[in-house]
């Protein structure tokens, strides 16, 4: 039997990172972990509170209400990969909003956050056989990974893929604001003192600004299979 590994994709916001990592789990019959959910699910919890607003961000509130929370994904078998649960609520659909995405990297940066969720995700990818996408899975959370992608595209490029995807579900929304939030987040994802989002210096560097999904796909599985079959040689 072939030895598993862990595969760690990493990479700036709206690069197509967690579509990617859920077809190549589902063509290897790896497990999923999408760890930017956890933090929008956390982001969405402390909103819900009111500790996290425009204009208000109670910090020590945020980190006193950290043992409220309980996360963890239900693989849903229709769509093939697990969806985020907050508290036993799916919340899968409600993460998404721009509204959480303009408060997520602001959240993400908190020691405390990143600490609980580092454990969480570790423990998940233990035993290999995983995909998991994020910031920092490269850097922090499985720095020994057998393969480390870095996702990069054109900043407009990936505020175009964003706005699509929202106006597909019926947001309301232009391509300003969504631009905006994309900029205003690689600032903060790239800034933050704890983890801040970097290519490891062993990841291959992927730019897909110019690929379709299939084109990406296929890249990236054989990354994957070359790396198995080394691996396993």
């Amino acid at each position: 039997m072939d030895k598993k590994i862990t595969i760690a994709i990493d990479g700036f916001s709206s690069t197509g990172k967690s579509t990617v990592a859920k077809k190549l789990a589902r063509e290897l019959g790896y497990v999923y972990v999408d760890t930017g959910a956890m933090y929008r699910a956390v982001t969405l919890y402390m909103m819900r509170k009111v500790f996290v607003a425009d204009g208000n961000f109670d910090r020590e509130a945020i980190i006193r209400h950290l043992p409220f929370i309980n996360l963890k994904f239900v693989f849903n078998n229709s769509l093939g990969y697990g969806e985020i649960y907050l508290n036993n609520e799916n919340v899968e659909k409600e993460i998404r909003y721009l509204d959480v995405s303009k408060h997520v990297s602001q959240v993400a940066a908190i020691p405390e956050i990143r600490k609980m969720l580092v454990k969480q995700q570790q423990e998940m990818g233990k035993n290999k056989g995983i995909v998991m996408d994020g910031r920092d899975i490269g850097t922090v959370v499985f720095p020994g990974a057998e393969l480390k992608i870095f996702m990069t595209a054109s900043t407009e490029q990936r505020a175009k893929r964003r706005y699509d995807e929202l106006k597909e579900r019926g947001d309301n929304i232009e391509y300003e604001a969504v631009l905006k939030n994309v900029k205003d987040r690689d600032f903060l994802d790239s800034t933050r003192e704890d983890s801040p989002l970097r290519k490891a210096v062993d990841a291959v560097e992927f730019d897909n600004s110019r690929m379709n999904l299939e084109e990406q796909f296929e890249k990236v599985l054989k990354l994957a299979n070359d790396k198995i079959k080394e691996v396993n040689s």
